[in-house]
């Protein structure tokens, strides 16, 4: 898969079919759709183009929220599912500004010669957010382009959406998320030398940076954390750390029976069960205790001796 990032690096393409989005998750409803892209961009012999923008325009204008993936995670799921191109467009001031006509005129066709559209017909875009499926279909009976409507997915009588699953996951119901997801839901990154306050209280963790602006999970959780080729069963906390004056949400896993040194490793870290929210205790030994209830729990739900 080619990963086009900005407008400045695109080269005109004689044809492609294209779908438009952030694709957060790449759920089991995205997965649908970027199936029916690649089908329908092999029948015409053309690459399929995924539209996406950074940063989103939710969060250029102000409406930040918590993702679902990692842009690694992403990139890899979109790979897997035989997308072409990943075109990423810098969504700025200017671009803001940008008609639904000449988004339409100027990079669907001009830019990517785009002979069909997978949308959805509530999506909206374009300056004032004037774009939608019903103008697509004007002009591309004009213009020589299909369209289709993107047909929503359901799991359990809901529909599938990253909203949806946000929702699940701040409820600490990962068996609803991991099925709208396709897989369980996890969080990925390189395991950085933190403070080392854990190994102080005999708790030492593996720390992982959390690079969304604002994570979907926070609290304490049983979790497997995919390692060296390996898999562990552990404790994390995913939050600011109250009790140690933290400002930076960090992700801290306690493995069982773990004393390697793998600062600089890749690490992903699978989500299982809640068990309980973040909390400021008042002194450090008060913390300790907590962590040692909260290990039996973990450990109670793994089937571990608890020892």
């Amino acid at each position: 898969m080619n990963i086009i990032r900005g407008l400045h690096n695109l080269k005109q393409y004689p044809g492609s079919v294209i779908t438009i989005g952030n694709f957060d998750g790449v759920h089991i409803g995205h997965q649908h759709i970027i199936s029916r892209l690649v089908e329908k961009a092999k029948i015409l012999h053309l690459p399929s183009v995924l539209i996406s923008f950074a940063p989103t325009p939710q969060s250029f204008f102000g409406r930040k929220k918590a993702t679902l993936s990692s842009f690694k995670q992403k990139h890899q799921q979109l790979k897997q599912l035989g997308l072409d191109i990943h075109l990423i467009i810098t969504f700025n001031q200017d671009f803001s500004k940008l008609s639904a006509e000449d988004f339409i005129q100027k990079i669907l066709l001009d830019k990517l010669g785009m002979k069909f559209c997978l949308i959805g017909d509530d999506f909206r875009f374009g300056s004032g957010r004037t774009g939608d499926f019903k103008l697509l279909k004007a002009l591309g009976s004009q213009q020589g382009f299909k369209v289709e409507n993107t047909q929503s997915v359901l799991c359990n009588d809901h529909r599938v959406s990253s909203s949806k699953i946000r929702e699940f996951l701040s409820q600490g119901a990962f068996e609803l998320a991991s099925q709208m997801l396709g897989r369980e839901f996890s969080i990925s990154g390189k395991i950085f030398l933190g403070r080392q306050l854990g190994r102080t209280i005999n708790f030492p963790t593996i720390n992982i940076p959390i690079k969304r602006n604002i994570s979907p999970v926070l609290g304490v959780f049983c979790v497997q954390v995919h390692l060296l080729g390996d898999t562990f069963n552990g404790v994390c906390n995913i939050g600011k750390r109250p009790t140690v004056n933290g400002e930076n949400i960090l992700l801290e896993v306690f493995l069982f029976s773990f004393n390697k040194t793998v600062y600089g490793e890749f690490a992903e870290v699978v989500f299982k069960q809640k068990i309980r929210h973040e909390q400021k205790f008042d002194s450090f030994n008060q913390l300790k205790e907590q962590i040692k209830l909260d290990v039996g729990t973990a450990k109670n739900f793994f089937g571990q001796t608890l020892n």
